[in-house]
């Protein structure tokens, strides 16, 4: 093999490690797979690491913090039924507009979005 074509063999093998990298770069990150679930302990250390905050400031932080989840999780219970009975109707109107064998097909998906989630 030329030198010339060993070049572009070696360049265009760096070119695709480089876009398949990014294609699941933006992959992984538009799907959510690399961020992060939200962690009151990672928050916190990050708040004494960054506000070098005082150990009796950290159980009143941990306090703020319970606080917020319990009024965010009273929020989302509150607002559920309305989200669930949008969900239904919007599933309403597309089986409206769907023949008997797009309907059976649309109902096996309604059924297993439905499923509950392993958190994995």
């Amino acid at each position: 093999m030329s030198r010339r074509a060993y070049l572009y063999f070696v360049i265009t093998f760096i070119i695709g490690i480089i876009l398949g990298g990014a294609g699941m770069y933006y992959y992984a990150w538009g799907t959510g797979h690399w961020r992060r679930r939200w962690s009151e302990e990672r928050v916190i250390n990050n708040l004494k690491r960054d506000l070098d905050l005082s150990p009796q400031q950290v159980p009143e932080i941990r306090s703020i913090l319970d606080d917020n989840i319990k009024k965010y999780h009273a929020i989302q219970d509150s607002i559920r039924p309305q989200m669930d009975a949008l969900h239904h109707e919007t599933d309403g109107r597309i089986r409206h507009t769907l023949n008997p064998q797009q309907l059976k097909k649309f109902n096996e998906l309604v059924r297993e979005h439905q499923k509950p989630k392993k958190n994995n």
